[in-house]
């Protein structure tokens, strides 16, 4: 239990999202599926099917350190999914260099705290309040909490990654660095076709989206997207098969496993759409994608088979389209990609923050960090002024 400055507080440490209930935890912000902002990747069901598939345990470097707020009486008022963290992996905003120095120069970096959704470069709330609570104070004694813990461990560092905006002041406040990245996000503007979105663009990429559209589709490929109860143990099979494929070229090792999708597709199927990309009677790629209350996150593609333009097809085109038919008002398309941009999709900027333990790593960083935010920033104005829309448009 950690003593906060707050008397009326209690902060304890558990052990992963099994030590909240079900119903506890949908009453966070972000994670009930009824509420205006629900993030899937913050579900219950969700972080508990990397948990108990074993992608997220201590022999896979990601030790479960969730923060537990409590009030006086021990009514649950605020969380914060966190890890302890012999590594870098999975998260998606690269610190590998500071490890490196850090330890060049005598200091010890790993173990630290990750408080993220592992494996995930999806944007969301990362101190999460009950609902009925004052946000500003619960989110404030949140990131106080975890960097008292960090300083309690005896660990280098704490990092919070993909933090909506709204996290940002209490974690600055606390003493987090702040940092920022680029994504690639599709806004759809009350569009009621894909043709209507295609008619914001200027005439040379309108046409060029419609020839990539129809060569992708060449060879006589179809496309399903599959959700809910058409998700069975056969189309996760193949799914899964892409999924390795692609793993295993990009990153060595992939993060997940067979156990995870089974997981997920048990307690979330309505939570999940999967583009499957048929040709001669079987699928030979697939993209999956979480829907939450009004926008749509794309995670993994792989294939069997390659074809000429089929990725951005599966991984973009049919995203739009879903997104315009359920009328959700984003695409986040998953991290990197300046293709994107060519598709219709905007630079974002994406926000983490961290807390550095040592003196002098944090004055290191800091400077760092405040120069890469210029950079970031440049580039996210450039891009812009490159976006594939009619002047007149965004």
């Amino acid at each position: 239990m950690l003593n906060l400055d707050r008397g009326d507080f209690i902060l304890r440490v558990c052990e992963g999202v099994g030590a909240f209930t079900p119903v506890e935890w949908s009453d966070l912000s972000g994670t009930s599926r009824e509420g205006p902002e629900y993030n899937p990747f913050l579900s219950h069901a969700f972080l508990s099917a990397l948990e108990d598939s074993g992608c997220v345990a201590p022999k896979a470097g990601w030790l479960p350190q969730f923060l537990r707020l409590e009030d006086d009486s021990g009514t649950l008022i605020g969380a914060v999914p966190c890890y302890l963290k012999s590594h870098s992996q999975g998260e998606y905003v690269f610190d590998h260099g500071w490890a490196d120095a850090f330890e060049r120069a005598g200091g010890r970096y790993y173990p630290k705290l990750q408080a993220s959704i592992p494996f995930t470069p999806a944007t969301g709330p990362r101190l999460l309040v009950h609902r009925g609570w004052d946000g500003e104070a619960v989110r404030t004694a949140l990131a106080n909490g975890l960097r008292q813990l960090t300083d309690q461990l005896g660990v280098s560092s704490a990092h919070s990654t993909f933090v909506n905006e709204k996290d940002l002041p209490s974690f600055t406040n606390a003493g987090f660095l702040h940092r920022i990245d680029q994504q690639f996000h599709f806004f759809n503007e009350r569009y009621a076709t894909y043709d209507d979105f295609l008619a914001t663009l200027a005439s040379r990429k309108r046409k060029a989206l419609k020839k990539e559209r129809r060569e992708a589709l060449a060879d006589g490929i179809s496309i399903d997207r599959l959700t809910g109860g058409q998700l069975t143990k056969e189309i996760w099979d193949i799914f899964f098969a892409f999924y390795m494929d692609t793993g295993s070229r990009k990153w060595g090792r992939p993060y997940l496993n067979r156990k995870f999708y089974a997981l997920i597709g048990e307690h979330m199927p309505d939570d999940i759409m999967l583009v499957m990309a048929r040709r001669d009677g079987r699928y030979i790629a697939g993209a999956i994608n979480f829907i939450g209350s009004d926008r749509l996150f794309g995670r993994h593609w792989g294939c069997i088979e390659d074809h000429r333009f089929l990725h951005f097809e599966v991984c973009y085109h049919q995203a739009i389209d879903f997104a315009i038919e359920r009328k959700l008002h984003v695409v986040e398309a998953g991290a990197q990609g300046e293709h994107k941009l060519a598709r219709g999709y905007l630079p974002v900027i994406t926000h983490s923050v961290h807390y550095l333990a040592h003196d002098g790593l944090r004055r290191a960083i800091d400077d760092f960090l405040r120069r890469e935010r210029e950079d970031v920033a440049l580039m996210s104005h450039v891009l812009n002024d490159h976006a594939p829309f009619r002047k007149s448009e965004h």
